[in-house]
Parts: structure tokens; C-alpha cells; sequence
């Protein structure tokens, strides 16, 4: 399925650790350049690969990046279940080649902003592999399968979002199928902010240590 090599950042060539970061809706990989940028780490590398071009449903079937389509207004309902396991299927492969390049599952963190973060919780929640950790900024939790390996998962929010309200967010939790999971709010709206990247830096840290 992967057709281009992603755009990537930090170290290249011999990383000890793979950060899969996903962009969000409309967006691109250069969105989250400044965000790896603020994580950098001399042994981890950063993924930033591009979502496809599809027809969104909720703005009229206009097309730009998605890594699958919205029909609701209320992201916690009327899901493209469909598109979340083709993007799904992109994190795999994404996944596998950085196994092919000496990474560990183990050593591998899956993150994303917005529609990013939904699919980096899909997938990290339903793959079954043991990864290091799942990180979502700004984000909701899709509805999941059920999984039998639970990794760490760090979420953050803005309490003053008016794309994915906070109090939207609060309820997908009830999704998650483990309580171990650390939630932050912060004074902003749907973006990413300075104090975010540090408290992101040291989970990272923590469960990459």
C-alpha cells in the first residue's frame, strides 16, 4: 500500500526508537514537522507520513487529505468504520517497514493530532502488537475492538476546542478498554501548545527510557 517513503525527521540512520506521527484532517507530514521538532530526541526518529486525497461527506464530497471520511458534524457518530481499517492498514505497513529497519515493536510509538490521533488509537488498540506507546493531541477515541495487548496511551486536549469539544472527548473515553491512561487539558483551543510538547517529551521519555 505504501507507495513513497514518508517525509521523516531526527535520526535517520541509526535510531533506537520510531515515532509514527499521523496529521489531521486537511492537512499533510510538514503540519507535524514543527511537532517532531519540539520531541527531538538524538535516538528517535519521526515518521510523518501523508493521508490520501478522499471525498469528505461532511463538506460536500470536497476532496483533500483524510485518512477516512466524515459524515457528521459529531465526530462520535455516523464513524467510517471502513476507512479507519484501510488507514489502519497504512499504520501496519508504516509499522513493518520500520521493523525492517531494526525497530522493534516494542520501540515504537504511534501518535497523531485530531483525525491523526483517532486513527494512531484505532490502530495501536487493535493491532494486537506490542508497542511502545499511543499518543493522541486534540483528538477522540473511535470505536474499538477489542485488543489483547494494551499500551500505554497519553492523551491531550484543549479545554477550549471548538472542533472536537472537550466535553466530546471526555465522553469517547468510555471507549478506551483499560483505565490506566493519562489525560491532560490545557488553555487552548484545537491546536498544539508549548507545554504540551514538554509534558509529550517526558512520557515519551518515560516509556522509551
Amino acid at each position: 500500500m505504501l507507495t513513497s517513503p514518508p517525509l521523516e525527521s531526527g535520526n535517520q540512520t541509526h535510531a533506537n526508537a520510531s515515532i509514527i506521527l499521523l496529521h489531521g484532517l486537511g492537512a499533510d507530514g510538514h503540519d507535524l514537522l514543527p511537532l517532531a521538532q519540539g520531541l527531538a530526541h538524538p535516538d528517535w526518529r519521526f515518521i510523518l507520513p501523508d493521508a490520501p486525497i478522499q471525498h469528505i461527506s461532511l463538506y460536500g464530497g470536497q476532496a483533500m487529505p483524510a485518512w477516512y471520511d466524515i459524515g457528521h458534524p459529531n465526530f462520535l457518530f455516523q464513524q467510517d468504520r471502513t476507512g479507519l481499517v484501510r488507514a489502519r492498514q497504512r499504520v501496519a505497513d508504516w509499522i513493518s517497514r520500520e521493523v525492517a529497519r531494526g525497530i522493534a515493536p516494542q520501540r515504537i510509538v504511534l501518535a497523531g493530532f485530531s483525525q491523526g490521533g483517532a486513527v494512531a488509537l484505532f490502530s495501536g488498540l487493535t493491532l494486537n502488537l506490542p508497542l511502545a506507546g499511543i499518543a493522541g493531541l486534540s483528538t477522540y477515541v473511535p470505536e474499538l475492538l477489542p485488543a489483547n495487548t494494551l499500551p500505554p496511551v497519553w492523551l491531550a486536549h484543549g479545554d477550549a476546542d471548538n472542533i472536537i469539544p472537550l466535553d466530546s472527548f471526555q465522553r469517547s473515553l468510555s471507549r478506551l478498554p483499560q483505565p490506566a491512561v493519562s489525560c491532560q487539558t490545557y488553555p487552548m483551543a484545537h491546536s498544539i501548545c508549548t507545554q504540551e510538547i514538554d509534558d509529550l517529551r517526558a512520557w515519551l521519555t518515560g516509556i522509551l527510557a
